[in-house]
């Protein structure tokens, strides 16, 4: 499009002369054309052609959740440590000790975890349950 003495080109972000993509690029790449197309990397004005700026992105740790067991009356301590062997990857003194917590106070934190793996591990747990028919509960809450 030319307006007055001036031309201007309209690119399109999936025009491909629009980005160099080469590694070390820092503007618009114009095509073969481009004044400055000798191949090289910009200068860093150090006298070192080949120096690349790297810029790190900052990632957020994701939230995390508890995994807590509830207490009832009617399932076994035997397949509540076996629960948490199974699926917390616990040993035998460390089940029975969360066991006896979920026993005596009610409820029990069994891990924390991403909120897609504590929401797994409740499933697996809830579903092994209804399979040996045990009323047991296990539900999320955000760390």
């Amino acid at each position: 499009m030319i307006r007055g003495d001036r031309q201007e080109r309209h690119l399109r972000h999936d025009d491909p002369v629009c980005h160099d993509n080469r590694a070390g690029a820092s503007r618009p790449w114009l095509g073969p054309g481009d004044p400055d197309d000798s191949g090289a990397p910009p200068d860093d004005g150090r006298g070192s052609p080949d120096v690349v700026l790297k810029t790190r992105t900052r990632t957020q740790k994701p939230s995390m959740y508890k995994v807590l067991m509830l207490n009832d009356d009617y399932t076994p301590m035997e397949f509540v440590v076996q629960v948490l062997q199974q699926f917390f990857n616990m040993d035998q003194e460390q089940a029975t000790q969360i066991m006896l917590h979920v026993h005596t106070k009610g409820v029990g934190v069994c891990g924390v975890f991403t909120y897609e793996v504590a929401e797994t591990k409740v499933n697996q747990v809830m579903s092994l349950a209804r399979q040996h028919q045990h009323p047991l509960q296990c539900t999320i809450e955000k760390a």
